[in-house]
C-alpha cells in the first residue's frame, strides 16, 4: 500500500506515465492482485493521459474486485464517464498505447 500511495506521489510530481510504471511493477505482487485501488489509480492516471478506454477497463476491474456496494457503485459510476469521454471525437481511446502499452488484462 505504501508503494501505492507513492505511484500517486510520483505521478503528481513527474505525471502520470511515471506513476503507471510504478503500478505496472506493483502489479506482479501476489498481495495487489486483488486490492481494489490498484487498477483503480492506474484508471485514474490513464484518465489523466487521455486514454478513457483503457482508464474504463482498468476501473471496470476495479469495480469487480471492490468489497462492498457503495464503492462497487462509484467505480462503475467512474467506468461510465470514462466511456463518455472515450467516445468524445476528440479523446484518444488508448488504442495507440499512449500510457506506453495496452492496458493489464488479469
Amino acid at each position: 500500500v505504501v508503494e501505492l500511495n507513492r505511484a500517486v506521489a510520483v505521478a503528481s510530481a513527474h505525471g502520470p506515465r511515471a506513476g503507471i510504471a510504478i503500478l505496472d511493477d506493483l502489479a506482479g505482487d501476489p498481495l495487489m492482485q486483488g486490492y481494489h485501488l490498484l487498477p483503480s489509480v492506474r484508471a485514474d492516471l490513464l484518465a489523466r493521459l487521455g486514454c478513457f478506454g483503457e482508464a474504463q477497463e482498468e476501473v471496470r476491474r476495479a469495480a469487480s474486485l471492490a468489497q462492498n456496494a457503495p464503492e462497487r457503485r462509484m467505480l462503475l459510476d467512474r467506468a461510465s464517464a470514462y466511456a463518455w469521454q472515450a467516445r468524445r471525437p476528440e479523446a484518444d481511446q488508448g488504442s495507440q498505447g499512449t500510457a506506453g502499452g495496452p492496458a493489464r488484462s488479469q
